[in-house]
This record gives C-alpha cells, sequence and structure tokens, in this order.
C-alpha cells in the first residue's frame, strides 16, 4: 500500500463522518486522460475533501509558503502536490500543471486562488483558463457545498465535463475561460 493509499483511507476515515459527506455525480468523473479539476473555495478542508472523493488521485499545486513547514513539505511532495508563487505569472508551476495534465493525471484547481471568506463564489483567476484552454485535458467543475461543521451534510458534486471544443476553436482568452469554468461552478452550487 503507498503512503497516498494508507494516507486517504485515514483522512477518509475522519472526514467523511464528522462532516457526513455525500458525493454526486462520480459518473461525470471521466475514468482516464487528463482531468483538470476545478473547485470552489472555502476551507483550508477542501484539498482533503475533494482528495478523497474523487474517483482517482488528485495532484495540487499549492501555495509555495506551506512548503517551508519541515514537514508539511514532505507530505506536501509525496502527496503529488507541487508549488506555486502567488502574486504573478509562475511559469515553473505552469509547466508543472500541463506536464502532469498531458500524462493522463488529475490536476486539482481552486480558481479563485484563495479561500471565500464569506462563502461566495468568487472571481476565478486566468490560470483556471490557461490549463483549461492549453491542455487536451477534460475540464471538470466541482462544488462543495455546505459548510464544514462537525455532522452536518456537507456535498461535494462533481459535474459534467465542460465540452470544451468550441471554446479552444474560438480562441478565446483565459479570463473569458475562467469566467466559464465559474459559471459552471457556480450552476452546482446552486443545486
Amino acid at each position: 500500500m503507498s503512503l497516498y493509499t494508507f494516507a486517504r483511507s485515514v483522512v477518509s476515515g475522519i472526514l467523511k463522518p464528522t462532516f457526513r459527506v455525500k458525493v454526486e455525480g462520480l459518473e461525470n468523473f471521466p475514468k482516464e486522460g487528463g482531468v483538470f479539476l476545478c473547485s470552489n473555495h472555502i476551507s483550508n478542508f477542501d484539498p482533503p475533501i475533494v482528495g478523497i472523493t474523487a474517483p482517482r488521485q488528485v495532484l495540487f499545486m499549492a501555495k509555495a509558503e506551506l512548503f517551508k513547514v519541515p514537514v508539511l513539505n514532505v507530505l506536501l511532495k509525496n502527496f503529488g502536490t507541487f508549488p506555486v508563487n502567488r502574486g504573478g505569472s509562475d511559469r515553473e508551476a505552469l509547466r508543472t500543471g500541463l506536464k502532469i495534465l498531458k500524462e493522463g493525471n488529475v490536476l486539482g484547481f481552486f480558481p479563485e486562488g484563495t479561500r471565500s471568506k464569506n462563502g461566495e463564489l468568487g472571481k476565478g483567476q486566468s490560470g483556471a483558463g490557461f490549463f483549461a484552454l492549453r491542455s487536451n485535458a477534460a475540464v471538470v467543475p466541482c462544488a462543495i457545498v455546505g459548510k464544514y461543521k462537525p455532522f452536518r451534510t456537507l456535498r461535494v458534486i462533481y459535474g459534467q465535463p465542460i465540452k470544451m471544443d468550441e471554446y479552444r476553436e474560438k480562441k478565446i482568452t483565459t479570463e473569458e475561460m475562467s469566467a466559464i469554468i465559474m459559471k459552471e461552478i457556480g450552476k452546482l452550487l446552486k443545486k
């Protein structure tokens, strides 16, 4: 058993019953090929919740500051997480993300770039549009619905992949693509 599989089962055994996690739309999640998984961001628990509910291993981009904490640095790297310097264009992080998608893996992404302070869906950063338009990956919207309150139901909804062919052909901007992704996440939040 890999460290990832072991950690996932431990975290799942704690978080799923604590937050009464209900998962919807798993049939929408591609079984193979690159997947760009985009979710709203309401808590520090979001990456582990997405990680334990997705049917495939999810590799995340995380703020570089987290990699300065010695024990956390080792854990993050063992789980396939890679650093991004926020506040500008981090070319190395962009290359790493595209490589993950090209290799047929799942890249987990929070387009808002930071947690929502009020629980409302924020504006998507252009990085989401960059990965969606520059890769051939399926773009899957995801919504975490509810609050992280013990023994209250938290729903994780996976939407149908966004039909990307028309957007890639139209040559829309990364900002426009990010807005489309956020709109799809918004629809899931209303379910």
